[in-house]
């Protein structure tokens, strides 16, 4: 596939409509893998956050969609799912040319994401209060769960579509009227997810889409005293900044943030398995993942034959253009992620670590790619070892007994996610128990269901998305109590 030779242009999506900022000032997007303009989009202002928030509160109070059924409101979720399957090669391909991710991968995200909406339209028809008939025989209660009226959702740029999906399809399975404001580096499969919304039948007002960059369009969702709800997914830093703002008008907030997860290998480990997963953990999506395993620690007694077997598998790993569907990791998102990872890299070398493959930019006539690197003998301590680097960087800690492991994977500040690899299940039972993340995998890596929750511990985040009771994370529970007969005068 060629990139395109003209950029494509979307509006700010408010009460149904395109609306053109007030500014007349658009964003262009460059293509990272291309360095060519692939979309513009609106430098959204104050403005239009007003504006959007004042449709998205009307529409909430009119209770055009919080007053249906449930089963109404499942059956424009499912249709929603069908509309993005529909319209998988668009929205993969503009992905790709946003964000320099792999072509079949985005393909590969926009199924999945048509999955968290059905798995939203389900649960539509299961969201419980609870009765409690054992106050006498002249009270009954009852608790009741309400949308908890509108939310604010900023997603960030490394599976815009994916995320902007375990968030809009739960808010409004619960009743919830939105505003969303996607990264500006990768917009647009969030503007046409509002076309594919109101073509599936929802009312206008509802789902409102403002773009443009954090301040002032997500510091004024943030601030915005109509706002009830903020949930944000991106990094530590931004999520604490929005804690802060937030707390000013005390709206709810749920974070999805950073991780430094660890992937421990045991003497015992099937090899073949864990080098597998933990080539798929640390270079997947150009390791701009959360969830990436970038420290993989690995016990003496294989890792030697661990750490050379992985850079065997490692190398078949082509890195490339994104639209060829050989390549397997794409582009750096920007220049200024792709300095970061190179500066971890630079500090790296200079303290006298391993570098078993890669380590360097790569020489490109167009794009930002980087090498596919893999560090051995990293200390415990070193900043590499415990700071997010968010870039195709896996760090190698050896270590001696699994107490060892568990006291440097619990050692950051970090808690997202955890993994062990071992063939004794006293050992992963152990470690499962100790590890201080919102998700511990054992024997596998990167393996998610939209049944299971997800989110962190420390400041990976607080809430939880997906699961069971996703949709409760966007209501109130309300307790009504009915008095029967005559009151008792008791005061």
């Amino acid at each position: 596939m060629n990139s395109p030779t003209e950029p494509r242009t979307f509006e700010c999506w408010i009460k149904g409509e395109w609306v053109v900022p007030e500014s007349g000032r658009y964003i262009t997007r460059m293509s990272p893998a291309h360095d060519c303009p692939v979309t513009r989009i609106p430098e959204g202002t104050a403005t239009e956050v007003n504006k959007a928030v004042a449709a998205a509160k009307a529409s909430f109070e009119s209770r055009i969609w919080a007053g249906l059924s449930g089963s109404a409101r499942s059956a424009v979720l499912y249709a929603v799912a069908e509309g993005l399957l529909k319209r998988k090669e668009e929205l993969a391909l503009l992905e790709t040319l946003e964000s320099g991710k792999p072509l079949v991968q985005a393909g590969w995200e926009v199924e999945w994401s048509a999955g968290l909406w059905k798995h939203a339209a389900a649960l539509c028809r299961h969201l419980y209060g609870q009765s409690c008939n054992t106050l006498g025989e002249a009270t009954l209660a009852m608790t009741i769960r309400e949308p908890i009226g509108v939310v604010g959702l900023i997603t960030p740029w490394n599976f815009p579509l994916l995320i902007a999906s375990q968030k809009a399809p739960y808010a409004l399975a619960a009743g919830c009227s939105m505003v969303i404001k996607p990264s500006e580096l990768t917009s647009a499969t969030t503007l046409i997810l509002a076309e594919v919304l109101r073509e599936a039948g929802l009312p206008d007002g509802v789902f409102n889409v403002v773009t443009g960059y954090g301040a002032p369009v997500g510091q004024t969702l943030c601030e915005h005293a109509d706002i009830e709800m903020i949930s944000f997914t991106g990094s530590t830093n931004v999520g604490k900044s929005i804690a802060a703002t937030a707390a000013g008008t005390l709206k709810k907030v749920a974070l999805e943030l950073g991780g430094k997860n660890p992937m421990i290998v045991m003497n015992d480990a099937d090899l073949d398995v864990a080098v597998d997963a933990g080539r798929l953990g640390a270079f997947f999506n150009m390791g701009e993942c959360c969830n990436a395993s970038s420290r993989i620690l690995v016990q003496e007694g294989i890792a030697d034959q661990f750490v050379a077997q992985l850079v065997e598998f490692a190398k078949q790993l082509v890195v490339g253009d994104p639209l060829n569907p050989t390549s397997k990791l794409g582009a750096i998102i920007n220049e200024t992620q792709e300095q970061k990872i190179l500066g971890y890299l630079d500090v790296a070398r200079k303290s006298g670590v391993t570098v078993c493959m890669g380590g360097h930019k790569m020489t490109t006539a167009k794009g930002r790619f980087i090498e596919v690197t893999i560090l051995d003998h990293v200390p415990a301590g070193s900043a590499i070892a415990n700071e997010e680097v968010f870039g195709p960087v896996l760090s190698i800690v050896r270590f001696k007994t699994l107490d060892e492991a568990i006291a440097i994977a619990n050692q950051t500040h970090f808690g997202l996610s955890a993994g062990i690899f071992t063939s004794d299940y006293n050992q992963a039972l152990k470690a499962s128990r100790a590890l201080r993340a919102g998700t511990v995998w054992v024997n596998t890596w990167f393996e998610g269901h939209a049944e299971h929750s997800f989110g962190g511990y420390k400041q990976s985040g607080s809430g939880r998305e997906l699961g069971s009771k996703a949709v409760e994370e966007y209501t109130e529970e309300k307790s009504i109590l009915f008095s029967l007969g005559k009151r008792n005068p008791w005061w």
